[in-house]
């Protein structure tokens, strides 16, 4: 059986009296790219902030290269982090920086490499991005697509073995979100990464992603390859798929 790199338990977490995530359980698996889909507003981004330490859960456990992470110390969690790499919704480019400063930011911050060796990074990464030569722009010269590719090249470059996206197409027209769907997936294929894409984008999800989660009202409803996912029954990915809103449902 394949190795699960994160593992949900009984995950919950609450604001106020909001049930936001409840008791989920989830394995991501060493090499796979994990989608979690669904409608705005059902909690994904939420499962992103839990695995990288932003929100401490009210009930349950989070495993990560089977650490408990609720046992990390500061120091822990610094080290854990080291390992991971995120791509924010709205890329968090620092807009006083070079695209070329973004991408070696983490490489100067927390590794002991040479400035020849950083800058033979940055090239490598704006290469594999599809960005070459693009070292001093600053990112109010970029296109929304140009941000989030370099938001990817600076999560890649400190050579994470987990990369967590969030929303990557968000606000994109179509054919330049398949575009982050495509550089996704060969990211994956090329740096063997383990990766959990949060979308509500279904096209993005099926082409990107090895297995497809549906996460509906902070519970997972339905879990498959694209294919599984595409021919389910379940009534909430019925809806979801066809684009027809989706009523309440008693889950099960």
């Amino acid at each position: 059986m394949a190795e699960a790199v994160i593992s949900l338990r009984k995950l919950n977490i609450t604001f106020g009296t909001h049930t936001v995530l409840d008791n989920i359980d989830l394995d991501v698996y060493r090499g796979e790219t994990l989608a979690i889909l669904g409608p705005s507003g059902t909690g994904k981004s939420t499962v992103l902030r839990s695995m990288i330490g932003l929100l401490e859960p009210n009930g349950g456990k989070i495993y990560i290269q089977g650490e408990d992470v609720s046992e990390l110390d500061e120091d822990g969690w610094n080290r854990l982090r080291m390992k991971m790499g995120m791509v924010f919704q709205y890329s968090a480019l620092f807009d006083f920086l070079t695209v070329g400063e973004n991408v070696a930011f983490g490489l100067r911050q927390h590794t002991d490499k040479s400035e020849e060796e950083i800058q033979r990074i940055v090239t490598e990464m704006l290469d594999l991005v599809g960005l070459p030569g693009t070292q001093d722009l600053y990112p109010a010269e970029l296109s929304g697509g140009m941000k989030k590719r370099v938001g990817l090249a600076r999560a890649i470059a400190v050579s994470p073995e987990i990369v967590l996206y969030d929303e990557p197409t968000a606000g994109l027209d179509p054919i330049m979100s398949h575009n982050i769907s495509r550089l996704i997936k060969k990211t994956q294929q090329q740096l063997h990464v383990t990766s959990v894409l949060v979308t509500h984008d279904m096209q993005s999800a099926f082409y990107a992603a090895d297995r497809v989660a549906m996460l509906y009202k902070g519970r997972i409803v339905a879990i498959g390859t694209a294919e599984e996912m595409q021919q389910s029954t379940n009534p909430i990915v019925k809806a979801f798929i066809e684009g027809r809103e989706i009523k309440e449902q008693v889950i099960k």
